[in-house]
């Protein structure tokens, strides 16, 4: 049985979007089912309206279903990515990470493979501490930590080497070639894993 896989993620505009397609693609490669699934905009039309490319951006995606609780009980593993905001996740992500209580209390989110991703505009704005501040809400789902590690040193190497999760200078525009290879490595892995520990889970 494929694993199913979601890849929820906050975009503002486009990097980290862009991260989220290719790890999606990346788990799909590798035979997990997937679901894309972008969190609720939370910001007022008057402060994306001030910048072209956020509103560009949400007009741009509107088609892509919005995450709910679902796609998390639906999931035997996740992925999920938000720009870094002083060093820490989106409040839209947040905001939404904040409703699972109820499925958190149930048990429907533990011993989940999970995996993290993230973008900043500096080169040290933050992209570590973001992905740690993630993983501290995994840890108390019960989550299983999926990383990038360095189990394939080159491609991670040639995407900035960032050994929590996938991470994107957004200062140089939209993610290049190496980070497209790295996030499809990060969804094949999360997808492998995942499908590794699903029966152990259902047992």
């Amino acid at each position: 049985m494929s694993p199913r896989i979601a890849v929820v993620y906050y975009s503002a505009t486009g990097n980290v979007h862009a991260t989220a397609e290719a790890i999606a693609e990346g788990a799909a490669d590798a035979g997990a089912d997937v679901r894309l699934r972008r969190v609720a905009e939370a910001a007022p039309d008057e402060a994306i309206d001030k910048n072209p490319d956020w509103r560009a951006h949400l007009d741009a995606t509107a088609a892509i279903p919005v995450a709910t609780l679902e796609d998390l009980t639906w999931a035997d593993g996740f992925a999920f990515g938000t720009p870094t905001r002083y060093g820490n996740i989106a409040a839209q992500l947040k905001a939404f990470i904040d409703t699972t209580g109820g499925i958190w209390e149930r048990g429907d989110l533990a011993n989940k493979p999970v995996t993290g991703f993230t973008s900043s505009v500096e080169r040290h704005g933050g992209q570590e501490s973001t992905l740690l501040a993630l993983y501290n809400i995994m840890h108390h789902w019960g989550c299983i930590i999926v990383p990038t590690g360095y189990v394939d040193y080159d491609i991670i190497h040639a995407a900035g080497g960032n050994p929590y999760g996938i991470s994107h200078i957004a200062d140089s525009g939209l993610p290049g070639k190496e980070t497209i290879v790295a996030a499809k490595y990060q969804g094949g892995r999360l997808a492998q894993i995942t499908k590794l520990l699903t029966p152990l889970r259902a047992g």
